[in-house]
């Protein structure tokens, strides 16, 4: 993948800068985690279910909020992530917490190389797909990590709301391609999706478009056996200026009688030898 490394490590180096401005962020909630509250949303643990005692491989962790609520829930937990300042940051937070949690810098394709060994679960979530150039290779190193008998669990934004213009909020259009180029779209970065005031310095990043016969079709030829996919019209938070938060602290599309599809779970097992 060398002829990728430009891609790499732009938007590497926008992830060590979103993982300083996130800390303090008001959607990342790092103060309430810190008093005791979960970061993860009720689809993932109603689905993923107790994962007491079990060993748990969290794959683009981010600084590991996500992978710390895991271990809150009694697993044995590694998050992974290729930007530094984020891993930094997630070890910091389990010094914070006390939690026994394990964090290793690494590009997911070169994970193989740094980690030798094997998981009850891999875990990934939400807005991981689009920085991946090939979700084969991507499929086959999840598969590396699972246990024989062990799962494979994935929540994730629905491909099909990349399609839409999400800079224009008076403007409900369809603006990318549902199906993956090799080439990426290329984009100017000026701020955080999340709240935040503080500043941010201009860089670009590159995103991949996945359809979801793609994904579904990488998992399976892996040689992981998927149990379910299931597919929500819900969002875990405002990604869209036309998604409205309801009771159940959800974002939905404003049009009560039109559901879309903004995110899709999807989880596999590993055969048993």
């Amino acid at each position: 993948m060398k002829h990728l490394k430009k891609y790499f490590e732009a938007n590497q180096k926008m992830w060590n800068e979103f993982a300083k401005i996130h800390y303090d962020s008001k959607t990342y909630k790092t103060k309430d985690f810190l008093e005791g509250e979960t970061t993860l949303n009720s689809i993932e643990l109603e689905e993923l279910g107790d994962v007491k005692g079990k060993t748990l491989l969290h794959l683009q962790c981010h600084f590991g909020l996500d992978t710390l609520s895991w271990a809150r829930e009694g697993a044995t937990v590694t998050g992974v992530d290729f930007s530094r300042e984020a891993i930094k940051l997630a070890k910091k937070l389990g010094e914070l917490t006390q939690l026994d949690a394990r964090f290793i810098e690494s590009n997911i394709y070169d994970l193989p190389e740094v980690l030798d060994e094997q998981f009850d679960i891999v875990f990934t979530s939400y807005g991981v797909h689009c920085w991946l150039p090939d979700l084969q290779r991507w499929a086959e190193v999840v598969e590396h990590f699972v246990e024989p008998g062990g799962v494979f669990y994935i929540a994730e934004f629905h491909p099909v709301i990349w399609m839409f213009d999400n800079e224009n909020s008076d403007d409900f259009k369809l603006k990318y391609s549902y199906f993956h180029d090799p080439e990426p779209y290329q984009f100017d970065v000026d701020g955080s999706y999340a709240e935040t005031e503080q500043e941010f310095e201009p860089c670009v990043d590159y995103e991949w478009a996945h359809g979801m016969g793609e994904v579904v079709t990488s998992i399976a030829q892996a040689g992981l056996r998927i149990e379910y996919l299931h597919e929500f019209p819900l969002a875990c938070f405002q990604s869209f200026p036309f998604l409205k938060q309801r009771d159940d602290g959800y974002w939905y599309y404003e049009d009560p009688d039109i559901q879309l599809p903004l995110i899709y779970s999807i989880r596999a097992r590993k055969s048993m030898p």
